[in-house]
């Protein structure tokens, strides 16, 4: 693992750590990212047990969302609003079904490598905390879900805009503390870093949690349907104002805590955080925007050299079945996660995806320093993408 960029400059001298982030804005504002911040954020995610769609759990967790993104400074709040009906089950008699979605489930690589056992554990039993139990025990019903979102206006080219996303939802009985627990309180901290009184940005920025993730993307699918076509469109006319700007790209956080790496013969894995731990950076290589989106995940690569401190980033060509699919084909769109997605967390490389293990417990400081070195990574990236500056 190279050594932290920190520990390097301050065994020169404090002078000199204080001079090196007076020379470089970017460098000031991935110094505001506090591991203590992203644990702290993180836990109170989990108070809200596995925050399933369609739970009274989850509409309070939007509201607390909302709620800390206000404490921050956030301005420019929203919610998108939809109904989701889940598709009935299919049955024999059905004919060949609906045509193959593309932006889903393809791409994802071919495994190699051993492989253990991945699902969904929907036996509450399976989860011994009783407390944890009692929290995820009411059960989804369909129809309104919300999710909620803020924008930092730019002030130079405010119809321009990045989104920078995770979903909130979980399932499994546990925590949901990793999926997406991780993402998202990384993207909150990302929010309260750009949203500080004393930072500009020539380009906009929304930050966005998204619902529903864990039943299809059906949150990013809604905001897609519905925000597509106000791209770029001034309301009122002559105002300035872009209530959609167009957009740049797309940045998707989805499990960015444990990466103990590949599982034994047995199925087990590694107690702690291995030290060649990395940051993946997927984009979808089958994608119409697929030379954009690799380009914009090597410029993420570089700031991960940049500014993460302990963990590098390594980019691979089949981001699948996370929030940014639903824009692949529309504009440049990448995914930061704790493994590649289908060749190894699909693989079993992640025993705790889905279960009643998903606990904020279950991870140590080394996993959540994973996640704050992906949290470097983006806001080093995002800050040079979207000129940000501080006074």
């Amino acid at each position: 693992m190279r050594r932290s960029l920190v520990i390097l400059l301050a065994a020169c001298g404090a002078p000199t750590v204080a001079a090196a982030q007076g020379a470089d804005p970017v460098a000031r504002l991935v110094a505001r990212l506090d591991l203590e911040l992203y644990k702290a954020t993180i836990k109170g995610l989990t108070q809200f047990g596995d925050r399933r769609q369609g739970t009274d759990r989850n509409r309070a967790a939007v509201n607390w969302i909302e709620a800390q993104l206000k404490s921050y400074g956030c301005t420019d709040i929203a919610r998108l609003k939809y109904d989701y009906q889940p598709a009935p089950p299919r049955t024999p008699t059905d004919a060949a079904g609906p045509a193959r979605d593309t932006t889903r489930a393809v791409g994802g690589g071919r495994s190699r490598g051993i492989r253990a056992h991945t699902g969904v554990n929907t036996d509450s039993l399976r989860q011994p905390d009783r407390r944890v139990r009692a929290l995820d025990a009411q059960a989804t019903t369909p129809g309104a879900r919300e999710e909620v979102y803020c924008t930092k206006v730019g002030s130079g080219h405010p119809g321009e805009m990045y989104i920078v996303g995770a979903h909130m939802d979980g399932h499994g009985w546990g925590e949901a503390a990793n999926d997406d627990g991780s993402g998202t309180a990384l993207v909150m901290q990302l929010a309260r870093v750009f949203s500080a009184p004393d930072v500009r940005t020539d380009r906009s920025i929304r930050f966005i949690l998204w619902n529903n993730e864990e039943t299809g993307l059906n949150g990013a699918r809604a905001y897609v349907e519905q925000r597509q076509a106000l791209q770029g469109k001034e309301d009122p006319p002559g105002s300035g104002r872009y209530p959609e700007p167009t957009w740049l790209g797309m940045i998707q956080h989805d499990m960015m805590l444990f990466d103990h790496g590949m599982p034994r013969a047995d199925g087990t894995l590694a107690a702690e955080q291995r030290p060649e731990a990395d940051v993946n950076i997927e984009f979808q290589s089958s994608a119409k925007f697929a030379a954009q989106a690799q380009q914009l995940a090597w410029t993420f690569q570089a700031a991960n050299e940049k500014y993460a401190t302990d963990y590098p980033a390594s980019v691979g060509p089949h981001m699948t079945n996370t929030d940014s699919a639903p824009f692949q084909d529309l504009v440049a769109a990448i995914s930061l996660r704790e493994n590649e997605r289908g060749t190894q967390i699909g693989a079993g490389w992640d025993p705790n995806w889905h279960q009643p293990t998903d606990l904020y417990s279950t991870y140590s400081d080394k996993d959540f320093r994973l996640g704050l070195n992906a949290a470097q990574t983006t806001l080093g990236a995002l800050a040079g993408l979207v000129g940000a500056t501080t006074q």
